[in-house]
């Protein structure tokens, strides 16, 4: 297991920049967040939703691996629970939870997994390492940015922080253990450099994932 998994050096949160994503999210996207919090929050229950079917994907494709189910089955309950949370955040607020159609992030990601197994199963669980890393970065980018106009999302999106940097390391350990192939620092780099295309082009639909404003 890589050394920075068995022994971090710092922070979770820095971890997710050395280790795991190589571009920064734009300061633009930032911006544009703390103005349209509103629908930063719709897009964001979307998402809780869409990790804990992720994890729950996972349950069902490969139910002979005992460890990644057990696993995948704790991380689906966590991330259902951050999307009541985020529910009962948009009633406070008076946001109204608005279904939406997948954004380019998740689809171009799915994408580049690669569909032969083993490969297929690395590159999903790298890929979902890839996606809470990135989400880690933006709620700890968010939760300063947003603390005097909007406290109340800003204390659950520093918290939310530290859990997805649990989940990142979470799926980072899965894959490695999973790696037959000698491939893992290879696939997380090349998925890594498709994800920050995607997470700082210029991008005309703004969401919690999208890329810089166009």
């Amino acid at each position: 297991m890589p050394e920075t998994l068995l022994q971090p050096r710092a922070p979770a949160e820095h971890r997710v920049y050395a280790d795991v994503l190589q571009l920064p999210t734009p300061v633009a996207w930032v911006d544009a967040a703390v103005r349209h919090w509103r629908a930063l929050l719709i897009d964001h229950a979307n998402c809780e939703k869409k990790a804990a079917s992720t994890a729950l994907s996972l349950v069902f494709a490969y139910p002979e691996d005992v460890a990644l189910t057990s696993a995948m089955s704790r991380l689906a309950r966590e991330e259902l629970r951050h999307f009541e949370q985020v529910q009962n955040l948009m009633r406070t607020l008076e946001v109204s939870f608005v279904r939406q159609k997948p954004g380019r992030y998740g689809a171009s990601l799915r994408a580049w997994t690669r569909t032969v197994e083993p490969a297929r199963k690395l590159d999903l669980l790298l890929t979902g390492a890839i996606i809470e890393a990135r989400s880690c970065e933006r709620f700890a980018l968010l939760a300063p940015a947003l603390e005097h106009c909007q406290p109340a999302v800003a204390q659950l999106y520093a918290q939310l922080a530290r859990s997805e940097a649990r989940h990142f390391q979470l799926y980072l350990e899965l894959a490695w253990e999973r790696d037959q192939n000698g491939e893992y620092r290879q696939r997380l780099d090349v998925l890594a450099c498709s994800e920050s295309e995607l997470a700082s082009a210029p991008d005309t639909q703004f969401r919690f994932h999208s890329g810089a404003p166009a």
